[in-house]
């Protein structure tokens, strides 16, 4: 069976070190972030502790209380006490870290007749400073977290600062299809259009961020006429978010230019980040989920739809928050969304945004395009080469959190199949591998997308690729071929026998046990226009011993000669089939086979 074939088919076998050890729990605040490894995770999905909490204290059908397993846009039941009775199975894996999907209280259902789902992902948030009832309580929440510190784990939480639930409606809305309205033609100053009447007398534009210049913005009728449905005056909480003054009120994004800072996310109420009032209030509410919790770290989701200049306060005022809460290594990273090889964009936003740390996008772009054979070696050298664009440089660089794939994008192993449509389950299985032997080796904070260690393989992007890992009544996610086990989603997948599982907790004990291979700085040495052999080195931060790295992208065994450090005469195998010495100072001859790789410690 599929089982049987494990790694060494695949030249996968690892040759962890006696040392690797979890940091013990009293020292987990003094880890900076590039020495974690992430676990991310939908709580909704993950495991269901509390069936009585499946329909969130809510009565009714599916379109009342968001709960109907048996659907793809719904709760499924997934819940905190779910995530705490499975921190074993996480840890066990080599997880550092948990990062979960919003779990604030959202709005059950929204959407229009005949395609609503439900809030089952978090980011449809109507209250801000308590638990979602479908997850659980506040105090279940600090028992998860406390369970997780009690272990050595550090909490991310994911947050969203960029749109609230959709609750504003616009009067002109369904005539004019909600299309955005941008300042040229619906200036701050005219009611409705430049042919208005004059409105917000005094108002300096939303680039004037003074709490004077905003007390004369009083009129928020200049795009279309927003209003609050009856019975949902006061559904948002804190209270201030439910008056429409604080959100742009522009209509809906087409994700071009200023619409990206300033329209609707497919109606999702966009606030308006320059209000004084409105950066003050998420200052204090994200503020209060540091003080009341004590968790490690922030993922901001959305963050290049908001203007720089929040992120200039907001940031400071977290990291302030945490220092004198005793967490000196919070960790903020933001959401700049891509699906291309493009750094730049990512780095632009360390740069003018003062965002200490994005998801690099490019990585997880790279990854999958190379991974699969549809590109050449190239294009990660040439990733790599561009983290001197991040604000810090490629220090800076060793803290991006890297992924493969994810609950937006879609998971790594379906963008290897659907590159590879006729590979066997041994090729894809060996694929698979080799993208998550470069996902914690190469720099950056790897980051596991929940069922992926389980071979989940997702049918697409969004919905389509938050499959559950408790036993799922979900047709499409059930009907799904995963990768290195016969089982389905329709079983329970927490088994730490696969392969993939297995493969994963023995790198991240190689990665765990070696400085190089989470602060070492990166050089290339070998690439390839096509499908075949990539080689970098990384370097240990205080002994300077060099790391080399080397991956096999193609289904033919590969040779190479390869300039390295003319001091690493001699190697250590951590993972793979290594050189047992250079060839002279300077020179090492490289041999992988089909989808192999190699961890190779220069040795004194």
């Amino acid at each position: 069976m599929i089982r049987s074939f494990l790694l060494a088919a695949s030249a996968l076998a690892l040759s962890v070190p006696a040392a690797a050890q979890t940091p013990a729990a009293t020292d987990f605040r003094a880890r900076t972030p590039e020495q974690e490894v992430v676990y991310f995770v939908l709580p909704d999905r993950f495991e269901n502790g509390d069936p009585k909490n499946d329909k969130g204290g809510l009565k009714g059908d599916r379109l009342s209380t968001g709960y109907d397993p048996t659907a793809k846009g719904f709760y499924h039941g997934g819940d905190l006490k779910g995530l705490t009775q499975r921190l074993d199975y996480i840890q066990s894996l080599g997880a550092t870290a948990i990062w979960f999907a919003p779990i604030f209280k959202n709005k059950p259902v929204q959407g229009p007749k005949g395609d609503e789902s439900s809030g089952y992902h978090g980011y449809w948030v109507t209250d801000f400073t308590q638990v979602d009832p479908h997850f659980g309580t506040n105090a279940e929440f600090k028992a998860f977290v406390d369970a997780a510190h009690a272990r050595g784990m550090k909490v991310y939480m994911d947050i969203i600062a960029n749109h609230t639930a959709d609750v504003i409606r616009y009067r002109e809305g369904d005539a004019a299809s909600y299309a955005y309205r941008g300042k040229a033609d619906y200036p701050f100053s005219r009611q409705g259009g430049l042919k208005g009447a004059a409105i917000n007398s005094g108002f300096n534009g939303d680039a004037d961020f003074s709490p004077e210049n905003w007390a004369k913005l009083t009129d928020p009728t200049f795009a279309y006429t927003p209003y609050v449905p009856k019975g949902e005056e006061t559904v948002k909480v804190p209270a201030w978010l439910n008056d429409p003054i604080h959100y742009h009120n522009r209509g809906d994004t087409n994700w071009v230019g200023e619409a990206s800072l300033y329209g609707d996310f497919v109606g999702l109420d966009d606030l308006a980040t320059e209000n004084p009032r409105v950066v003050q209030g998420m200052i204090e509410i994200y503020a209060s989920w540091i003080e009341r919790f004590g968790i490690d770290g922030y993922r901001i989701d959305t963050a290049r739809h908001v203007n720089p200049e929040f992120w200039q306060a907001f940031v400071p005022a977290m990291l302030e928050t945490a220092r004198a809460k005793g967490i000196p290594n919070f960790h903020i990273f933001g959401e700049v969304a891509t699906q291309e090889v493009d750094p730049a964009l990512t780095a632009r936003w360390t740069r003018i945004a003062g965002l200490p740390s994005n998801l690099d996008m490019a990585f997880a772009a790279a990854a999958q395009r190379v991974v699969s054979g549809k590109a050449g070696t190239d294009i990660f050298a040439r990733m790599l080469e561009d983290d001197a664009l991040y604000e810090g440089g490629a220090p800076a660089a060793t803290r991006l959190p890297t992924f493969l794939g994810n609950h937006d994008f879609g998971r790594f192993a379906m963008f290897v199949k659907q590159a590879n449509p006729a590979a066997s389950d041994e090729e894809l299985l060996a694929r698979v591998a080799l993208g998550h032997a470069m996902l914690l080796t190469l720099r950056g904070v790897p980051v596991i997308y929940y069922g992926d260690e389980q071979g989940f393989v997702s049918d697409g992007n969004d919905q389509l690729a938050r499959e559950n890992m408790f036993p799922s009544k979900v047709a499409v996610y059930n009907d799904n071929d995963l990768i290195g086990t016969d089982a389905t989603t329709a079983q329970s997948n927490f088994d730490p026998a696969h392969p993939l599982y297995r493969h994963i907790a023995a790198l991240v004990d190689v990665r765990q046990s070696t400085p190089a291979l989470q602060s070492g700085l990166t050089r290339i040495r070998h690439f390839s226009d096509k499908p075949g052999l990539l080689v970098v080195s990384r370097f240990d931060p205080k002994t300077g011993r060099e790391v080399v790295l080397a991956y096999n992208t193609s289904a033919q065994p590969v040779t190479n000669t390869v300039a390295i450090e003319p001091a690493s005469l001699n190697f250590a195998p951590l993972a793979g089939q290594c050189p047992v010495e250079a060839n002279a100072p300077g020179s090492v001859t490289v041999t992988l086979p089909p989808f192999g790789f190699a961890v190779c410690a220069a040795k004194d």
